[in-house]
């Protein structure tokens, strides 16, 4: 059923409309989207050309039928930042831990391709039983926590700019209109950011020597250089580390997608299907991650701004995407993303981690976990106190012979284990654009 708000489209808006429009959509998803490369120590750069590059795989892959944009995924960072320390204590340097990292992401990828394979074979029903909310909603919030050490080491630099930051998200969000309410975390780094620069905090030397047009990718931020490496057991243990999260990443997805059809009033699990969207978000995942950028995910923030302007005509958001590829090309305007205050990240970042375990949590809460019964509440423990207590208790990671499995990796894999062989209700329900069950 088509939504009576979907009045827009390309022939009623015209092309000045939108490309303001396309702007919208690229200042929703920018804040987020470059922030990543800034917490993890990937390319500004690359990240910007691959989340427009993977946006436009996706609309090919979903038919150009579904107005998603898809930008970085904060779900990986634990997963990079763990295997960037286990590099760094092999005496590798950062850049290409990172890229070990980025070859853990790239496999992760390919598990959207099994998942979409088998719910193409066999029904969202089936394949989701074995993925219920009480393993992906702990597993969620854990991402959240164990990531909310590096935010307080940020904050430390110079709190009163991370609490500016702060406090400007949360005023932003809750009582800003129109673009002000959907951009809060763009508004936080640029008032925090400014702020600073007006102290004379922020050195623009650098900036001034950058370039305005550059190359976006070099070899030594890819894969290739793993390769050229050969470190076969830190490609192992990248592996291990990595792939579980994907997990998580999926059940985003599938949300993210409900969430779109439900703004839109078109069920895209139907048309043109959640294999489709799964493939195109997987593909967009492996290519971004083999030239040294950030996992992409569909974007909420930018469902938040179809259901503000009514305007649901995927052209506004491929305009976007390719905005994003024309800014990847400039060196200086990386630079100046670069040259950010720690502080003004650690401000941010407190809120994003905070909210990602939020987002578990409300999941535990949405789909009505039974944490009366001791089965769940088993699950769901051990999978929090694996992942933080690893974290935190066993230098990030534990050893097993010459594979080294993060926190997240155990907690992740010993939830879905668990909640497999233990008695007890397995299953989920998945629910219909419209919010109704599905038998």
């Amino acid at each position: 059923m088509e939504s009576q708000n979907a009045i827009y489209d390309a022939t009623t808006l015209g092309k000045p409309r939108m490309m303001i429009l396309g702007v919208q959509h690229l200042f929703a998803m920018f804040g987020a989207t470059v922030l990543v490369p800034l917490l993890t120590g990937l390319d500004v750069s690359t990240t910007l050309l691959f989340a427009g590059i993977g946006t436009l795989l996706f609309h090919f892959i979903s038919k150009w039928q579904v107005p998603a944009f898809l930008g970085s995924s904060f779900a990986f960072l634990g997963g990079y930042a763990s295997v960037k320390e286990m590099g760094v204590g092999q005496g590798l340097s950062e850049t290409l831990s990172l890229d070990y990292a980025c070859m853990g992401v790239a496999c992760a990828g390919l598990m959207y391709f099994i998942m979409a394979a088998l719910i193409k074979s066999f029904g969202v029903q089936k394949i989701l039983h074995y993925f219920p909310p009480v393993v992906t909603g702990p597993i969620v919030i854990a991402i959240g926590l164990v990531l909310s050490g590096s935010a307080i080491t940020n904050c430390q630099t110079n709190w009163p700019l991370a609490i500016l930051a702060i406090v400007t998200v949360i005023a932003s969000s809750i009582w800003g209109k129109g673009i002000i309410k959907i951009i809060p975390v763009l508004l936080g780094v640029v008032v925090s950011y400014v702020t600073a620069a007006c102290c004379g905090m922020v050195d623009f030397t650098p900036l001034a020597e950058a370039a305005w047009i550059g190359f976006p990718i070099s070899k030594d931020r890819t894969i290739l250089a793993v390769f050229e490496d050969g470190n076969t057991a830190l490609m192992l243990s990248t592996i291990i580390a990595i792939m579980p999260i994907a997990f998580a990443t999926i059940m985003e997805h599938i949300g993210d997608m409900f969430a779109i059809s439900s703004t839109v009033g078109k069920d895209f699990l139907s048309k043109p299907g959640l294999h489709r969207t799964l493939t195109g978000d997987g593909i967009a995942t492996a290519v971004a991650s083999v030239f040294g950028a950030p996992a992409n995910t569909t974007y909420g923030e930018n469902t938040g701004v179809l259901n503000l302007t009514k305007v649901f005509d995927p052209k506004v958001i491929r305009i976007a995407a390719c905005i994003a590829i024309l800014l990847a090309f400039c060196p200086k305007f990386a630079c100046l993303i670069q040259l950010m205050p720690a502080a003004t990240i650690g401000g941010v970042s407190l809120i994003l981690y905070g909210m990602i375990s939020a987002v578990g949590v409300r999941n535990l809460v949405e789909e009505k976990v039974d944490l009366k019964s001791s089965r769940n509440v088993f699950v769901a423990a051990l999978i929090l106190v694996l992942a933080i207590g690893v974290k935190y208790g066993a230098n990030d990671d534990i050893a097993m012979g010459p594979i080294h499995l993060s926190g997240l990796a155990i907690a992740a894999i010993t939830g879905i284990l668990l909640n497999a062989v233990m008695p007890g209700k397995l299953g989920m329900k998945v629910k219909s654009f419209k919010g109704k069950e599905k038998s």
